[in-house]
């Protein structure tokens, strides 16, 4: 297929931006690191009105193109959305400089004195849809680590990211940063991505996906260079009789109900057969009060027959919607199998009172995130006490879980000696 030559050189020049202002950004102080990005913060608060009025844009954008109601939750700011927004950049500011940080040091017999330093990765791609958020959480992730990035959100925010985009170059404008350290793709032709999932001539170092399954699946088919992320969020919360009943009943309706449509919303639920007279009828009773659909085996069927039969796909299926599937297991062993297998190890919790059971869940469980008696919905950068996060790695290499500003950084060795050669 032939490259649009306008997008082409439109894009490749992105790239080479990028890697210029990263030469001279990638050294900066910490402290003129955390005012530009709590300047950002300032402008988002200053510019708030345009950036309500163009999400009012595209939402109403959205809607006549019939968008899921999971894109449309993600793709709406209010005042408290932008509140949060703002909060997340000034969690940012506070936490440590993640550049520059002496991660290990060992002397060697010979007397070479080895240190293993953090660094910045280099040039980031950010390929996202929906969130607006992403454009103000992902720029202050990556300035706080000393990256440049290229961000690419979908057409059917684009109003929105324009609007606060003009808040980040305003503050890179104030602070003297070079305005390529921050770049938007203002255009939304689909070759703008492909194009980054080529490395735009070898400028990007790392792209990270945050969106739907469609775009996750491509980039994880067609990219030419390295990537972070997830394709679902199939996570699980798994109930034990000797959990308290009301607390099982909160953490389940949370971690279904709270927000269907993130990533770390339960799919299915999983419970002990000696749990069911005493646990599923008042948790089902709870979900279906709160308007979920449920959908369960045949051993949940026979407790209500109202409900839908689960079937094989089920236990495959992120409904990022209000539907939860429910599944009968023997113990722990069982639970366990059944997640290694259908999860998509993402984030999953165990309710219940058992230490032991606890441990190997712990242990066993595959995925990034595993909790104990809390939500799901707590797999998250924000809750994690990281500010912010550009999305939730299932990857096991490099960055695992929420990707906040120290999972965007890489390591050197720095080798110091005293006139050491190696003997021949």
């Amino acid at each position: 297929m032939t490259m649009n030559k306008k997008i082409e050189k439109y894009m490749n020049q992105m790239g080479e931006n990028a890697t210029k202002a990263l030469d001279s950004f990638s050294s900066v102080e910490s402290d003129k690191k955390n005012k530009l990005i709590s300047d950002i913060g300032l402008q988002l608060n200053a510019n708030r009105q345009a950036i309500l009025q163009s999400n009012e844009t595209d939402m109403k954008n959205a809607k006549k193109k019939n968008l899921a109601p999971s894109n449309i939750d993600r793709l709406f700011l209010d005042d408290q959305r932008i509140d949060s927004m703002i909060q997340s950049i000034e969690e940012v500011v506070s936490l440590p400089d993640p550049v520059g940080e002496t991660i290990e040091q060992w002397t060697r017999p010979n007397g070479l004195i080895i240190s293993k330093v953090s660094v910045p990765l280099g040039v980031i791609g950010i390929i996202y849809e929906s969130r607006p958020n992403v454009t103000s959480d992902a720029a202050a992730l990556c300035l706080k680590s000393g990256n440049a990035v290229v961000l690419r959100g979908g057409s059917e925010s684009i109003e929105t990211n324009k609007r606060i985009y003009d808040s980040i170059s305003l503050a890179l404008n104030e602070n003297n940063i070079d305005q390529n350290t921050v770049q938007l793709v203002s255009d939304t032709d689909r070759e703008a991505v492909d194009m980054m999932l080529n490395g735009l001539n070898g400028n990007l170092d790392i792209l990270v996906p945050r969106g739907g399954k469609s775009l996750v699946a491509k980039v994880q088919s067609e990219a030419r260079i390295p990537f972070i992320g997830h394709l679902e969020g199939i996570c699980h919360v798994y109930i034990q009789g000797s959990s308290e009943i009301d607390q099982a009943i909160q953490i389940v309706v949370n971690s279904k109900m709270r927000r269907t449509g993130i990533c770390g919303a339960a799919e299915t639920i999983l419970i002990d057969r000696d749990s069911l007279d005493s646990h599923l009828v008042s948790i089902m009773n709870a979900l279906k009060d709160s308007g979920c659909e449920l959908r369960g085996d045949e051993e949940v069927l026979q407790m209500d027959a109202d409900i839908t039969k689960a079937t094989e796909e089920d236990w495959h299926t992120e409904y990022l919607d209000s539907i939860v599937s429910i599944k009968v297991v023997e113990d722990v062993k069982e639970a366990v199998t059944h997640i290694n297998r259908f999860g998509s190890g993402h984030t999953e919790s165990i309710i219940s009172k058992n230490d032991a059971d606890i441990d190997y869940f712990f242990r066993n469980i595959q995925s990034a995130i595993i909790l104990s008696n809390a939500s799901t919905q707590f797999a998250d950068g924000g809750e994690f006490g990281m500010g912010a996060e550009i999305g939730i790695s299932t990857d096991k290499i490099h960055a695992r879980g929420p990707v906040g500003a120290r999972q965007l950084t890489s390591y050197k060795y720095l080798v110091n000696g005293s006139g050491q050669i190696r003997p021949k």
